[in-house]
Formats: C-alpha cells, structure tokens, sequence
C-alpha cells in the first residue's frame, strides 16, 4: 500500500510541475489516440451507471448468501463496499480540482482529468465486488476466474480511456494508485470482520 501512496503522489507531483513523466505522458498518450465505437464502449465500463449497478447487485447477492449461512454479521462487507464506493468522488474530486489537469486535445479546454474519476469508479466497483465474493467462492480456480475478470475489466476501462481520447495515461495509473489504497483498506477491514 506505501508503495502505491508515494506512486501516487509522485504522478502528481509530476503532473502539477509539468516534469518530465507528465512530458513523457502527453508523447505517448497522443500516439495512442485511435477513437472508435470499441474504445468508447470500453471506457463506459468505468461509468457510474455501469460498475455501480454492476457491484450492487454482487453485493446483494453476497448479502443474501451471508444471511443464509446465519453469518452474524451478514450485511457488514455489502455495507463497507458501498461506502467505499460512495467515498471516491471524496477522494478524486478535489484533487481534480487541485490539479487541474487539462484533458487530452479531443475533451477540449476543460480542466480535472488527474485522477481518472472513471478508472477510480471501475478499480473500486470491480475490485469490492471480487473481495466481497471471495468468501463465498469454494475453489480456487472460482477465486482465481472472479480476480482475473475484475483485472480484465480494469484494463479494458483503461485502454478505452486512454485510446479513446478521454484521459491520459498517467490520470488511470494515478487512480489505479489510489484503487489500490482503498481496496487495500477494504480487503484489511473484511478480513477482521467478515466470514462465512
């Protein structure tokens, strides 16, 4: 988890004083640029009305299995996940705004693409969802299936992004960074309170 908080601070750093990796991000962001219908659907994994949707009815699944199996306290993973989701516009928000970061020449002049808010929202949604299930699933082929389709998916929002035109490179590893850090957080948490 350290080592994602000081990459994280310094992508920003790096962003804010216009060094040499943010120099280095704008070169390849701009090669990577190919906008097409699959880059866009991509990206839109990484959508509130997509990953949220798709976590809450994980989470109600998980729930629902939870109570069955007379686990105490069933409904306490469901809870913190949605909290955790609920918190990250609390997290990217205002550095967003403290950044300032201008997007990629096809968003135009606006400013507030570093952090990714939509990497953020599908590292979150996607990453809660494969740790509030993990309990329940009873191989580890299953575990392993349920990590690998919540690391495809986070990919794939990222590539859409970034190939799309929507953000540049270092705005997803950035959220990635952060992710990390909170998922870390929820994995700990879960881990002292949860069972089947």
């Amino acid at each position: 988890m350290a080592t994602a908080v000081v990459l994280f601070l310094l992508l920003t750093w790096q962003v804010v004083a216009h060094g040499p990796l943010a120099r280095a991000d704008l070169r390849l962001s701009g090669h990577l640029v190919r906008p097409d219908r699959v880059s866009g659907a991509l990206a839109d994994l990484g959508n509130v009305s997509v990953a949220v949707p798709i976590l809450a009815v994980v989470l109600v699944c998980a729930a629902r299995l939870a109570r069955r199996a007379g686990t105490r306290r069933w409904w306490l993973p469901s809870v913190a996940a949605t909290v955790l989701m609920a918190l990250v516009p609390v997290f990217v928000i205002p550095v967003k705004h403290l950044v300032a970061r201008p997007g990629p020449p096809l968003m135009g002049p606006a400013t507030g693409y570093f952090p990714s808010g939509h990497t953020a929202t599908a590292a979150i949604a996607y990453g809660a969802a494969a740790l509030v299930l993990r309990p329940w699933l009873r191989t580890s082929y299953a575990r392993r299936e349920v990590l690998l389709a919540c690391l495809a998916l986070n990919l794939a929002v990222a590539f859409g992004l970034v190939r799309h035109g929507y953000h540049w490179l270092l705005d997803v590893v950035a959220s990635w960074c952060l992710g990390a850090v909170l998922l870390t957080g929820l994995a700990v948490f879960l881990g002292r309170h949860e069972g089947p």
